[in-house]
């Protein structure tokens, strides 16, 4: 056979790349109920459409080169669902998928690719973070680091990342930046390591405590959803990125709508109090106004009086944010601004018209709140919003009072605004105006009291508000799925092709 001798030592070579840390390591992720690297991608991606791209990489160090094997990450294209992504999967089997000059020469190639080309990046992080001593002195750190847009943020194209085991450095990094981000319980997103923060602090921490999956949905917002393994992470990312467009230049995709979604809508005043002073879960109603099945929550654990998240209404991609009364009445507080805010960004970057259910006291007052900056926070969400070039529509269920009113896209802020017979308008509480104004309480003269409540209610109803154009529209509950149907038709932005000016697309990737 002609090339006999290149053919086997081709192979030879393939069969070492492939063998990533080798069958021992292998083993002990098979035991501790993960996947490997490559069966991640292997998950992730449709069977057959990987192509690796760096597979003969190595360390540049002689003395590291046959243990490297791809260099500690797989990188390459394929496609999920039919639609082209690109990837880049850390193998922990190798030097801990440390990072160094080759395999953030391969990170970068793909992320470069998929911007020139239009289609997203999945990164799938474990990374113990940079490799050392490959970058230690001024010529490894600035070799890891001489590109000055490695880490900037343009959302042209769509990011996702999993958060699959212990992640620090660049793997935290992507996460940070990417637009949604998945984390398997018992993993660690963190800067460095608690080794490392011990030696540098003195302070014990655990893996956890530092980063764990609690911190990051609840607290710091980091992460859009935790799951239990990383088959369950690799299905979030495939559905998040079914609502996106391949690039920011597309309108996102169009899909058949399942039976029995229009029904959903009938029973939605079962869920409604006739009471304004009583609660209830505004999830309830997204799951009956979107098409059925159709609603992905993210960042449910944080904020949670704000509700945010993708859907779909008569087949079209929407992002939902919905004051929730089930938390704390509904009152906005400042984490519920960060968590509005880059949540327009990212509806802006993509295309993704906007749905406000608006349901709100006011901002959340107080000591605890201004030190949290709250004043900039809903200045910045008021920026955001009107900088957004989306189609943005706006229900006023229940109450909408003070400026709030604006950041849920009342007065003009949004493009279509519409109430339900139940709306309740003003600067502030009518019973809390009483108090203020009057200093009158029930209890002490019902009389004054019912009197003051009349003056101060006065002008406050749906009608009232479309009495000077402020609703285009009075609604019955029972109808706010089929205005959304054919306002969201109306708004297509037929002139442009249903894409935004991205306005916000450089906004800042944390909060």
């Amino acid at each position: 056979m002609k090339f006999e001798d290149k053919i086997s030592e081709h192979e030879k070579r393939k069969s070492h790349a492939l063998s990533m840390g080798g069958d021992e390591k292998l083993a002990r992720v098979k035991a501790a109920g993960k996947l490997n690297a490559r069966e991640r991608i292997g998950y992730l991606m449709d069977e057959g459409s990987f192509l690796e791209s760096g597979l003969f990489a190595t360390s540049m160090l002689p003395e590291d080169r046959d243990s490297t094997p791809a260099d500690g990450k797989v990188a390459g294209f394929g496609k999920i669902k039919g639609r082209m992504t690109a990837v880049v999967s850390n193998d922990f089997t190798v030097k801990g998928a440390s990072s160094s000059p080759v395999n953030s020469n391969k990170m970068e190639h793909v992320k470069n690719v998929a911007a020139k080309n239009g289609f997203p990046v999945v990164f799938l992080g474990e990374s113990t973070g940079a490799r050392m001593p490959d970058i230690m002195g001024a010529k490894g750190i600035i070799g890891v680091n001489n590109n000055p847009r490695q880490y900037m943020r343009l959302r042209t194209n769509p990011w996702a990342a999993g958060v699959l085991g212990y992640c620090f450095g660049s793997a935290t990094w992507y996460s940070a930046m990417a637009d949604f981000t998945v984390m398997r319980k018992g993993s660690c997103l963190a800067v460095s390591s608690p080794r490392l923060v011990a030696m540098a602090t003195k302070a014990k921490v655990d893996y956890e405590e530092l980063g764990g999956w609690r911190l990051h949905t609840e607290i710091t917002g980091l992460a859009d959803l935790a799951v239990d393994t990383d088959e369950e992470a690799l299905e979030a990312i495939q559905r998040y990125l079914s609502y996106m467009p391949q690039h920011a230049n597309e309108a996102p995709p169009r899909v058949a709508v399942p039976e029995g979604s229009d029904a959903l809508a009938e029973d939605i005043l079962e869920i409604i109090p006739e009471t304004s002073g009583k609660t209830y879960d505004v999830r309830k109603v997204i799951e009956r106004v979107a098409d059925k099945d159709s609603f992905f929550p993210l960042k449910a654990r944080f904020a949670k009086t704000l509700v945010t998240g993708l859907a779909r209404i008569d087949g079209r991609s929407v992002g939902i944010i919905a004051n929730n009364p089930y938390f704390k009445g509904g009152a906005i507080d400042a984490d519920a601004c960060d968590k509005a805010i880059s949540f327009l960004v990212q509806c802006d970057s993509y295309n993704i018209p906007i749905v406000l259910l608006v349901d709100q006291p006011g901002f959340l007052i107080g000591e605890e709140a201004e030190k949290r900056r709250i004043p900039g926070k809903v200045m910045n969400w008021l920026n955001a919003l009107a900088l957004c070039t989306v189609p943005k529509i706006s229900i006023i269920m229940r109450k909408s009072y003070g400026l709030a009113v604006r950041n849920m896209g009342g007065s003009n802020n949004a493009d279509e605004v519409a109430a339900w017979w139940s709306a309740e308008v003003s600067f502030m509480d009518p019973r809390s105006g009483v108090s203020v104004v009057h200093g009158v309480s029930y209890d002490e003269n019902p009389e004054a009291y019912a009197q003051a409540m009349e003056e101060m209610s006065r002008d406050t109803s749906a009608y009232d508000l479309a009495s000077i154009n402020g609703a285009r529209a009075v609604i019955d509950p029972r109808e706010t799925r089929q205005y959304l149907k054919q306002m969201l038709e109306v708004y297509e932005c037929g002139l442009s092709g249903g894409i935004g000016k991205h306005m916000l697309h450089n906004w800042p990737t944390g909060f």
